[in-house]
């Protein structure tokens, strides 16, 4: 086999295994952030979905994070427009929105609502540690939720 056959093999192959259901089966998550991380008024929701479908849902508050993970309540409309819902295992349930590159959540769908942004998750001035699994940036977070989410 020539050096051009086998470099056409590998691509092929490349080709193929990033187009198969095994890599689009990966677990990807968007992580969304209101208010300054390590103060009261911080709130996290990661978003995790896989094979385009939505699986984990969690909600983190506060200076330690508190964490709670929530349940895929379906999707509704909030002012006309398209939203989904999250609910708390105490019935508690959220409206979210996308808006932009940003997410509006609030507990009802006439309450004015927070807008979170999308929140980075990896290394720092070369500090800390990269997340595979995390969107790279707003954009890729956005398709993630309207595509598994939202739809």
């Amino acid at each position: 086999m020539t050096l051009n056959a086998l470099k056409g093999l590998l691509a092929a192959t490349a080709v193929a295994a990033l187009a198969s259901p095994a890599a689009y089966a990966q677990p990807k998550v968007a992580n969304y952030a209101f208010g300054k991380p390590g103060t009261a008024s911080y709130e996290h929701l990661s978003f995790w979905v896989k094979g385009g479908k939505p699986t984990d849902i969690y909600y983190a508050f506060g200076p330690d994070r508190k964490e709670y993970k929530l349940a895929y309540a379906g999707q509704e409309l909030v002012n006309g427009k398209p939203a989904f819902k999250v609910q708390f295992s105490n019935k508690h349930m959220l409206y979210l929105q996308p808006s932009g590159t940003g997410l509006k959540v609030a507990s009802t769908k006439t309450d004015t609502p927070k807008t979170y942004a999308w929140e980075y998750e990896g290394p720092t001035n070369g500090i800390g540690t990269f997340c595979q699994p995390c969107a790279a940036d707003e954009k890729e977070a956005m398709r993630l939720l309207q595509a598994a989410y939202v739809r």
